[in-house]
């Protein structure tokens, strides 16, 4: 054992002294708190089989398994695993699932330079023990996380797809279970200098379908994780726009992405909301709570949701006020958003660009609002087209590089 995988034997000041069990062993390392996951397995103790790619969870290269769930070491405070189980591929030497795409990937040349390999294997694992059956269409969209610059991902995708297949031939189901707790990007939260017990490397128990998430799990202790700002103008009465907010059928009509699956009560509405953020999509389906408040022209809308598909959830609060604009007769709505987000679209999900793309589908709402409440046709279910505002994303991002030169 080389001496960077030694335990230190003495705390240096500004360091947290951290307990991990790393490829089924309990490891007790320092790191600063800004240290992140990956810059520890590699620096401290020495698993260089982690690569780190673009350092902003985009590439996949950093993939591991976090307590059995792949997660991004790059963008992972090693902070936030204390306690947890840790599986870098090193640690799946010995896993027969990984054996037999290791074999695949030779056999299919699906892999060049290497570098996005081992990320690669992780999450093609997580494919092989949760889907169930070999659904290319599934395999590209599970792996679209993964980037590769040397292959072109057609021998990927075909080694994937042998090993679900054969090994669903052999009789070999899907990984179902009882769900987990789940912290910061799948960590297991616990105290720092607890000493953990040596465990065997994790087999991810998948999750049956998720059922919508109960308006009674929303506790008044709710701390969004981020928070940002959005203001609506509209060529109308206040009164009129506050109105047309208590209909949540029509709101709902009006906001891209959403859709309603039950009739809405007086402070209570299922439904779903799609959102798409880089190359992972997610259909959130659960209930929110809506309160009125007809004297101050403001309300409430706050609720919680589910991928069962991409095991994502999220829990929110919009807050909206309608005031007088800045012309006689008009409207400004004033929306405060707060949201935690979980699961693998949270990799994805920085608030910076969650703010973005908020914009623009803030936008297409007061179009279709404006339409509703000028007596216009009904907006058609309104569908939120990611590669729309992918191109006004972008084209923002240039106009104000422009701004700056």
């Amino acid at each position: 054992m080389s001496a960077a995988l030694a335990d230190p034997p003495v705390r240096t000041p500004g360091t947290l002294a951290l307990a991990l069990t790393v490829n089924g062993v309990a490891r007790r390392v320092e790191a600063e708190p800004r240290s992140h996951l990956g810059d520890v397995l590699r620096e401290r103790l020495d698993l260089t089989g982690t690569h780190l790619g673009c350092e902003h969870g985009v590439c996949g290269a950093c993939t591991v398994l976090i307590d059995g769930e792949p997660a991004r070491a790059c963008l992972t405070f090693a902070g936030a695993c204390a306690g947890a189980a840790i599986t870098t591929v090193e640690g799946l030497d010995g896993d027969a699932i990984a054996a037999d795409l290791r074999a695949a990937f030779n056999r299919e040349h699906a892999l060049q330079c290497g570098y996005c390999t081992p990320g690669m294997l992780v999450a093609a694992r997580d494919l092989v023990l949760r889907l169930p059956e070999a659904d290319e269409r599934r395999i590209r969209v599970g792996l679209s996380g993964n980037l590769c610059r040397c292959t072109g991902y057609a021998g990927i995708v075909r080694a994937v797809t042998s090993v679900i297949a054969e090994r669903r031939a052999r009789g070999i189901g899907p990984v179902s279970g009882a769900e987990r707790a789940l912290g910061p990007v799948g960590a297991r939260i616990g105290a720092a200098d607890a000493t953990p017990v040596a465990r065997p490397v994790p087999v991810p128990a998948k999750a049956p379908a998720a059922a919508p998430a109960s308006v009674s799990d929303l506790g008044a202790a709710f701390t969004p994780a981020h928070s940002f700002t959005q203001t609506i103008d509209l060529a109308h009465p206040p009164e009129a726009v506050f109105a047309l907010f208590g209909d949540i059928e029509a709101v709902a009509a009006c906001l891209p992405g959403a859709v309603l699956t039950g009739r809405p009560a007086a402070d209570e509405v299922e439904g779903g909301l799609q959102v798409r953020i880089g190359p992972i999509g997610a259909t959130f389906r659960g209930r929110a709570r809506i309160a009125h408040d007809p004297e101050r022209l403001s309300g409430t809308v706050r609720g919680a949701g589910a991928d069962a598909g991409g095991r994502s959830a999220t829990e929110g609060q919009i807050r909206y006020r309608v005031g007088p604009g800045e012309a006689p007769g008009t409207a400004r709505v004033l929306l405060d958003v707060g949201y935690t987000l979980t699961g693998p679209l949270a990799q994805f999900g920085r608030p910076g660009l969650v703010r973005d793309l908020a914009g623009r589908i803030t936008a297409d709402l007061a179009r279709n609002l404006d339409a509703r409440l000028s007596g216009a046709a009904a907006p058609a279910a309104a569908g939120l087209n990611p590669l729309r505002l992918l191109a006004a994303l972008v084209r923002a991002r240039l106009a104000a590089w422009r701004g700056r030169a």
